[in-house]
C-alpha cells in the first residue's frame, strides 16, 4: 500500500475498536475491542515496514542488488501479536473471576472495593 491508504486503514481499525471499547456494556466485549485496538498495531508495523518486489531476509545465495525486507518489522510484528494475546489472555481470566466474584460481567454494575 501506498500514500496515506497505508495510514488510513490502522487508524480506521483503532477508531472501531475505540467506539467499541466507549460504548461496551459487557467486559468480554470490551476485552475483545481493546483485541481489535491492539490488531491495528499489527497492520501499521506490516504496512510501515512493506517494499514492493522485495524479498526474504535470507542472505546466503542472493545478489548484494537485491531488495529484502526488514527482519526487524517482522519480529517486532511477532512479538506484538504475542503481547496482544497475553494481555487478552489474562483480561479474560479477570472477567471470568469478576463473573464469579459478583455475578455479572456489566461494568455499571459493578460497584468499588470498599475497605
Amino acid at each position: 500500500m501506498t500514500g496515506y491508504l497505508a495510514f488510513l486503514v490502522p487508524a480506521w481499525i483503532f477508531v472501531i475498536g475505540l467506539y467499541g471499547m466507549a460504548t461496551s456494556r459487557n467486559l468480554v466485549h470490551l476485552i475483545m475491542c481493546l483485541s481489535v485496538t491492539q490488531s491495528s498495531t499489527y497492520v501499521l508495523i506490516l504496512e510501515v515496514g512493506y517494499r514492493l518486489g522485495a524479498t526474504a531476509p535470507v542472505f546466503s545465495d542472493v545478489l548484494p542488488t537485491v531488495r529484502a525486507t526488514d527482519p526487524v518489522v517482522q519480529a517486532l510484528s511477532l512479538t506484538d501479536i504475542v503481547v496482544g494475546a497475553t494481555v487478552t489472555a489474562l483480561l479474560l481470566a479477570f472477567a471470568l473471576r469478576v463473573y464469579k466474584k459478583r455475578g455479572t460481567v456489566d461494568p455499571r454494575e459493578l460497584h468499588p472495593m470498599r475497605g
